[in-house]
């Protein structure tokens, strides 16, 4: 009889500046090659992953989900502390929870959030450089907020989708952009069903064009209306994108907050 799968689902954060993405790629450069290298350290064996989220190249995570069938029995916080020994100090695991066997990170999530950090200021950032976004114009946040509204909802954003996006369908469910200012950085939120590759990037490049008066805020709706890449802004860079987590019923038991949701304004 075969054994019962023991699914394991983890918590992952890192800064992703140094990778090249989440995916796993031929050169070893990624997140996931780096996560599944420690992982076969730990249970002296192949331990593949599967995640909530593709990240691409320099985008940072707080709470990556992760499901894994573990091969060894081990306790929850040994998956923690035992594999983080094997990981780069940029990477680390931050919780381990048994799963059911239907759990999927990626499948079972009923949605996805990121935030998008700009600093607004004459001067370039030193400290925060490589982890936050950075424009010297000065922005109305209220032109933001506006342009940010035409795109709640369900929409083909086939305008703010990379040309090797991947993704099945441009159509998707955008609960909500949040944006907010503290000081000289400026905070941006999203909530969504599930995100294209570059959205939040083409979407942050737009909201930068109103918010510096380069376009009205009901561009915004024909930008999305367009359905043309062509149609938007460029690509915003991706320092200051962090991929705080998914979320899933609350009967999986999934941790939504780690210790850097403090540390992040």
């Amino acid at each position: 009889m075969a054994e019962p799968v023991r699914r394991l689902a983890l918590g992952v954060a890192y800064r992703g500046g140094a990778y090249h993405g989440w995916q796993s790629q031929p050169d070893g450069h990624t997140v996931q090659d780096r996560l599944e290298a420690a992982l076969a350290e730990f249970a002296a064996q192949p331990v593949g992953t599967v995640c909530a989220g593709r990240t691409d190249t320099g985008v940072h995570a707080l709470n990556q989900v992760v499901h894994v069938d573990a091969p060894v029995e081990r306790e929850p916080f040994s998956w923690v502390r035992g594999v983080n020994r094997y990981l780069p100090d940029d990477i680390a695991i931050q919780w381990c929870r048994p799963v059911d066997a239907g759990f999927h990170a990626r499948n079972s999530a009923r949605g996805r959030r990121y935030r998008f950090m700009l600093l607004e200021s004459p001067v370039r950032p030193a400290l925060e450089s490589g982890v936050c976004g950075w424009v010297f114009r000065p922005l109305d946040g209220t032109a933001m907020q506006a342009a940010a509204a035409h795109l709640i909802g369900e929409h083909d954003f086939s305008a703010f989708r990379a040309a090797g996006c991947q993704a099945a369908s441009p159509v998707k469910s955008l609960r909500r952009i949040e944006v907010s200012r503290r000081g000289a950085y400026w905070r941006f939120d999203f909530d969504a069903s599930a995100f294209l590759h570059h959205m939040v990037r083409n979407i942050m490049g737009c909201l930068v064009v109103v918010g510096a008066g380069r376009q009205p805020a009901a561009w915004m709706a024909e930008v999305l209306a367009s359905k043309s890449r062509d149609a938007a802004a460029p690509t915003f860079p991706a320092d200051g994108l962090y991929f705080l987590g998914p979320y899933y019923d609350a009967a999986h038991g999934i941790p939504e907050h780690t210790p850097a949701f403090d540390w992040l304004p």
